[in-house]
């Protein structure tokens, strides 16, 4: 067991985790963060997509204690002061989600790539949002995020 402090979603935290417990699981099973969504378990999905420290990481193969110190943003922490982040309201806007289920890894995935490249090509939103959605919304995963780096 190790005792670990980070930032989540702009507050302090203390946790007490096992060695090998992922992000995914302390978020979920102890925290009780419920949007971060379990998916393949070996970072191929992107459904448990967070920050940290600004960057789109794969959760489910994170270990809990490499997080000590870091700054960790969910789905959760995503709007500010009630106002939905501008990737959230472009997912609305442009109709996104069909069963929803992997939308919350792909908004943050899609939200670090406007933070670091406010203008993307598609080729860039291909290369950078590789998060698999079994509805296949793509073409509109795509014109959301459009829609977004011009707001």
């Amino acid at each position: 067991m190790a005792m670990i402090e980070f930032r989540l979603n702009g507050e302090a935290v203390t946790a007490d985790v096992p060695d090998d417990m992922p992000v995914l699981w302390l978020l979920r099973d102890v925290l009780h963060l419920t949007g971060t969504k379990f998916g393949c378990g070996i970072a191929r999905c992107g459904a448990c997509t967070v920050h940290v420290d600004g960057r789109a990481m794969r959760s489910c193969v994170l270990p809990a204690v490499g997080i000590a110190g870091k700054d960790i943003t969910t789905i959760e922490g995503l709007a500010s002061d009630g106002v939905l982040h501008p990737v959230q309201q472009a997912w609305i806007e442009e109709q996104v989600p069909q069963c929803g289920y992997c939308q919350s890894g792909m908004i943050m995935t899609a939200a670090a790539l406007l933070a670091e490249n406010p203008a993307p090509t598609d080729d860039d939103i291909d290369r950078r949002v590789t998060n698999i959605c079994r509805c296949g919304t793509y073409p509109r995963i795509r014109k959301a995020i459009h829609r977004a780096a011009s707001s």
